[in-house]
């Protein structure tokens, strides 16, 4: 997403540290990872930070943002859950058939048009890139471990209790009653597909301790 703004810590650093250590061991080119959490895990960070491990490496990576993805921009994105109810909120709101466009679009080395939101204005814009050179394609998102695709999962854990709290302190989205049941709705399904993660990161949100 474009404008986001994270903040980088110890923990972010040890993770990305202990994920990339994982992940060279058998790096092939045209590589692809998820990193799936719930809001606040710290997806964004650990995806920024193994980026760059590997860029000092002299491999290339992208980060593939699903948060750009979503069928509905976020300006509608309320508006279109309250219409169709909690059970709308999942999976399905992904564009799955643009996920595995840009994907192809890595794996062939084509320049591709990717979804990019802008969290300043909230619009969906459009971003042009080149997949030319880039061997690492790092997937990061609710629901990113269900990519067919990927070669590690990662699950990066956080409380419910800890998601809320970083939801209301960073501003994400306006907290309402409504917006705690769709967070509570997202924690149900992320839970429910931590059994498909490879690869657990779990540390405590409250302070630098971290526990990989």
């Amino acid at each position: 997403m474009q404008n986001q703004v994270f903040t980088i810590t110890d923990k972010h650093r040890a993770a990305a540290d202990i994920i990339f250590d994982r992940v060279i061991k058998d790096h092939v080119p045209k590589n692809i990872i998820t990193v799936t959490g719930e809001v606040g895990t710290g997806k964004s960070t650990v995806s920024y930070l193994l980026a760059k491990l590997f860029k000092k490496k002299g491999i290339r990576a992208k980060i593939m943002d699903l948060d750009n993805y979503y069928k509905v921009p976020p300006t509608d994105r309320k508006v279109w859950r309250l219409k169709h109810g909690l059970e709308s909120v999942g999976l399905d709101e992904y564009d799955w058939d643009k996920i595995y466009e840009n994907i192809q679009d890595f794996k062939e080395d084509r320049v591709a048009k990717m979804p990019l939101v802008d969290m300043v204005t909230d619009y969906q814009d459009e971003l042009i890139t080149n997949f030319k050179g880039v061997d690492l394609l790092i997937i990061k998102g609710l629901y990113s471990i269900k990519c067919k695709e990927s070669r590690l999962k990662v699950f990066i854990e956080l409380s419910f209790q800890e998601a809320m709290k970083y939801n209301t302190y960073e501003g994400v989205e306006e907290t309402d009653d409504f917006r705690l049941q769709v967070m509570g709705k997202e924690h149900e399904i992320v839970q429910q597909l931590k059994k498909d993660a490879d690869f657990f990161i779990d540390f405590d949100t409250a302070n630098e301790n971290y526990h990989l």
